[in-house]
């Protein structure tokens, strides 16, 4: 079968539409049609060779689609089922799914690992991070898909496998938000925008919004921010008048690129027990050391999927979104072609999107 496709060749090189030959699923995989495909920092940082990802791939590792083959041994999912796909693959039986932190699971910790299904000019080129959704269908492992309803829109779907529970994990899972505390959330883009959401629906008393593009503040407001700043020292300056000198609980950094300057923010903006959770990624190389910054109790924490369980969290969020409880359709800002995933992303850069998304079909 041949399958139309962004991939990048090397890394820093820009994605190139190819027509792909797909394999047929093997064994525990499944061809999915993929239906939209949502633009993340993480294939760009993928793109570019920040992340780990063996060039020649295909790009995309949020995305939802149908079923249309399984392969043998299949059991989670049947042709015809309608799937989101997870960034991390769920095994279901190492040590980390074993003890409820699926978004650990031994399967997801090479992002170059799963099935190698695509094929140019005699080359084997793998979907990042095992998915490949930047193409009409590719061949996944049956441990990345989550059956959805037939009925949630495919663009909805998409961004619930990774914007949606990464943000609001963040909030829920890795920082512990509780009633009453005082939370800033340092980026307010796709995954910032849930933080936002999961900071006010547990009831946080400050959700306090950090990002320098005016619409995204405006729509950190519409999301449950009760106040938006442009900058962090804005930010630090109401935070410390807001609690009489005692600072902030809580402080999420869902940045696009993470650098020292957010992160010493982000330090500064908490309390002495606070804590900061980082959920962005950035150049692979920090300065932080030991000082008064993060003296006393403050700690700093990393995440994967914002500590979520796909099979889990993934359709608990599902169901809040058909409930109205959730905010999906708000952070899709705009729909792209495959052949315009180059204007895509230069609108993500500039920062004229919360979440585009690539739809397959119109």
């Amino acid at each position: 079968m041949r399958t139309r496709a962004a991939i990048c060749r090397e890394p820093g090189a820009p994605w190139e539409l190819v027509d792909l030959d797909l394999d047929d699923p093997g064994p525990r995989e499944v061809r999915v049609r993929f239906r939209a495909a949502g633009l993340c920092h993480l294939d760009d940082h993928a793109r570019r060779g920040t992340v780990g990802a063996r060039a020649p791939f295909v790009g995309g590792h949020e995305g939802s689609g149908i079923v249309e083959a399984v392969g043998p041994g299949v059991s989670r999912v049947a042709a015809g089922d309608h799937v989101l796909c997870s960034p991390v693959p769920v095994c279901g039986h190492c040590r980390y799914c074993a003890t409820g932190r699926q978004n650990l699971c031994d399967d997801g910790a090479d992002p170059a690992a799963g099935p190698v299904p695509f094929h140019l000019d005699e080359r084997d080129l793998a979907g990042y991070r095992g998915l490949g959704t930047f193409s009409e269908r590719a061949v996944i492992s049956e441990r990345s898909c989550v059956r959805v309803p037939h009925d949630l829109p495919p663009a909805v779907a998409a961004v619930l496998g990774c914007a949606v529970p990464t943000g609001w994990g963040t909030v829920a899972h890795l920082a512990g938000v509780r009633v009453g505390q005082t939370v800033v959330v340092f980026g307010c883009g796709g995954v910032g925008a849930n933080a936002v959401q999961a900071a006010a629906a547990t009831g946080a008393r400050r959700v306090v919004a950090v990002d320098p593009v005016p619409a995204k503040r405006e729509a950190a407001l519409r999301f449950g921010a009760t106040h938006a700043f442009a900058d962090a020292a804005e930010a630090h300056d109401f935070v410390v008048d807001d609690t009489w000198g005692e600072l902030a609980d809580h402080a999420v950094v869902t940045v696009g690129v993470v650098d020292d300057a957010v992160l010493d923010a982000a330090l500064m903006v908490v309390g002495k027990a606070g804590q900061v959770t980082v959920t962005s990624l950035g150049p692979g190389s920090f300065r932080h050391h030991p000082s008064p910054a993060i003296a006393y109790t403050r700690r700093i924490r990393g995440g994967v999927l914002g500590g979520c369980n796909p099979l889990d969290d993934v359709p608990r969020l599902v169901r809040m979104y058909q409930d109205g409880a959730l905010d999906v359709d708000g952070l899709i800002t705009a729909r792209y072609h495959l052949h315009d995933i180059g204007t895509g992303f230069d609108d993500l850069h500039a920062g004229r999107n919360l979440r585009g998304v690539i739809v397959h079909e119109w």
